[in-house]
């Protein structure tokens, strides 16, 4: 697959397999590299991964690092800037300047982000949520601030032909 976007979506050791490949198709449609940093709380073998994404494995561009510091070194070696989302911070995600050397890390459904990663972002961000809930759903929390990096850094969908 040829990216069409250099912003990419990171998951910190997700736990849950469908919210997963829900993001593995949506990484895959918009043209998205999906890193998945493990130990994940399911079995992250191709085909497992290629049954939760409902086929698209091949058609992402998926990066599997085996543990944080893995990731950290590439990140680094790469330049890019991380920027993570949670329940944790104050600046609203809508109120953030995203860059497309962007890599927008997502923790574990089940407990966050650790405090060492926490240290280790150039921006911490959060989705407010006016309504009173604790947290939203991995996946259309990706999908919320993922949609507001490409709006912002002004990556335009192709028109489909009529």
């Amino acid at each position: 697959m040829t990216e069409h976007r250099n912003i990419r979506l990171a998951l910190f050791q997700p736990d849950i397999a469908g919210n997963t490949g829900t993001l593995l198709r949506m990484a895959a449609c918009l043209g998205i590299a999906l890193d998945i940093i493990e130990p994940a709380g399911f079995d992250v073998s191709d085909r497992n991964l290629k049954r939760a994404g409902m086929d698209y494995l091949e058609l992402a561009s998926l990066t599997r690092h085996i543990d944080f510091d893995a990731f950290e070194a590439w990140r680094k070696t790469e330049g890019r800037r991380l920027v993570i989302l949670s329940t944790k911070a104050s600046l609203p995600y809508t109120h953030f300047e995203f860059r497309s050397d962007d890599v927008l890390l997502f923790g574990r459904e089940s407990k966050g982000l650790p405090d060492q990663v926490h240290a280790l972002a150039d921006a911490r961000l959060t989705i407010p949520m006016p309504g009173g809930g604790r947290s939203l759903n991995l996946a259309i929390s990706a999908a919320m601030v993922t949609g507001e990096a490409i709006r912002q850094i002004g990556d335009t969908f192709s028109a489909a032909p009529d």
